[in-house]
């Protein structure tokens, strides 16, 4: 049984662990001035960091991301602005600003924008994410 305990971490402590994570990286942002300036049809994704341990992206959404699973890799996602419903294996529920999903690996997970502006999301993929073990489901 999947729970969101997760939810109730604090969005300002995550906010502020990244941004210490940052100090050490060859290049730091703040994600709060993060433009989009070119155009998208659905999903926009800027990689923040990799490594071979976990990769970091900054994911814009307009509409919706399809079913899918990562056969080797776990995701954690942070919903800084926007609300959806968010498939997470045989469970639907509402995600909105500062909620934090954890998706294990293996396990099929969409989402459907319902806000009028796009979510905007971090998503940690561990290990290090290349695409390679993305696949959808029908």
């Amino acid at each position: 049984m999947l729970k969101r305990s997760f939810k109730k971490v604090s969005l300002s402590f995550v906010l502020t662990f990244l941004s210490g994570i940052s100090l050490y990286a060859q290049s730091s942002m703040n994600i709060d001035t993060v433009q989009i300036r070119e155009p998208y049809d659905n999903v926009l994704i800027k990689k923040l960091n990799s490594d071979k341990n976990a990769s970091t992206f900054l994911i814009f959404i307009k509409k919706e991301v399809k079913l899918h699973k990562h056969i080797t890799h776990s995701e954690t996602i942070i919903i800084l602005e926007g609300t959806g419903v968010m498939n997470l294996g045989d469970k639907n529920f509402e995600v909105k600003k500062g909620d934090i999903i954890f998706v294990p690996e293996n396990t099929p997970h969409s989402v459907k924008v319902t806000s009028e502006i796009p979510l905007k999301v971090i998503s940690i993929q561990a290990p290090e994410f290349d695409g390679k073990d993305r696949v959808f489901v029908d």
